[in-house]
């Protein structure tokens, strides 16, 4: 091989390594580039099928608020959702004005005015009987017609049916009655004498008819107020029960704990 020979081989391979590292440039410029895209494509693909994260649900689910005494019906269905609850919750507020002034105006008589109720409904009955008397003599005399006065009987099946709803709430109160003079459940015990205590109280202080005024006017104006702000009132009862029972756990191992149990209680646990 001549010296031209060599010559001319060595400059190809020179021309063939330069068109490698270009082709190697561009390669790698291709390379740096393309994937730019497909990865953003396949993050957005992985973003699609990633599955949402239930931390937004597990805080709301944490934040939301327990309702009052683990309610989970309306406040209207709590009242039976029928009529009375209408007028508990203002739904007419014709019919629950009228029944609280009449309220209103009962207590007045007997407890400002102390009007009696005996008197009260003879001096009634003398007003009605002595103005249907004299328009049922006078309508001839000035060309009217006498009044009609209506025949009034008690149905039958209403009273029976008061009766018997009456009987059942009453055997259903002697029996929670009886089973908490069992001994059975220490807490609704003392739940029981504490509210009775406290009706005791109250009835120390007013009579039979300002406390049943009091019940009316509660009725109509506590579960209307807590219907319109229930959220705030169900945050402020949570906190107030998770401090009662706290402090309830403390006097059961103070106290409660200590008593001694009857002789039922440790048979059954023999």
């Amino acid at each position: 091989m001549t010296e031209h020979e060599e010559h001319k081989v060595e400059k190809e391979e020179q021309d063939e390594s330069l068109m490698d590292k270009i082709s190697e440039k561009l390669h790698f410029s291709n390379h740096s580039s393309s994937p730019a895209p497909a990865s953003s494509s396949s993050d957005s693909d992985d973003e699609k099928k990633r599955p949402t994260s239930p931390a937004p649900e597990t805080s709301s689910f944490g934040s939301k608020v327990r309702r009052l005494f683990g309610r989970e019906r309306p406040v209207h269905k709590v009242f039976g959702g029928g009529k009375p609850a209408d007028v508990f919750l203002w739904r007419n507020k014709k019919i629950s004005a009228g029944f609280l002034g009449g309220a209103t105006a009962i207590w007045v008589l007997f407890e400002v005015v102390e009007y009696h109720l005996l008197t009260l409904l003879c001096h009634g009955l003398m007003i009605a009987l002595a103005g249907l008397f004299l328009w049922s003599n006078a309508s001839t005399f000035i060309h009217k017609s006498a009044p009609h006065i209506p025949e009034v009987h008690i149905p039958e099946k209403p009273v029976l049916e008061f009766a018997s709803a009456l009987r059942n709430e009453i055997n259903r109160a002697l029996a929670v009655l009886r089973e908490i003079a069992s001994g059975r459940d220490l807490k609704t015990f003392l739940l029981v004498i504490g509210g009775l205590w406290l009706a005791s109280i109250l009835g120390g202080c007013c009579d039979f008819l300002t406390l049943f005024y009091i019940i009316v006017v509660v009725l109509h104006t506590v579960p209307v107020l807590y219907e319109k702000y229930e959220d705030q009132v169900d945050a402020f009862a949570e906190k107030a029960l998770h401090e009662l029972k706290k402090q309830y756990a403390v006097f059961d191992a103070k106290v409660l704990s200590k008593i001694p149990r009857g002789p039922l209680k440790d048979k059954k646990k023999d």
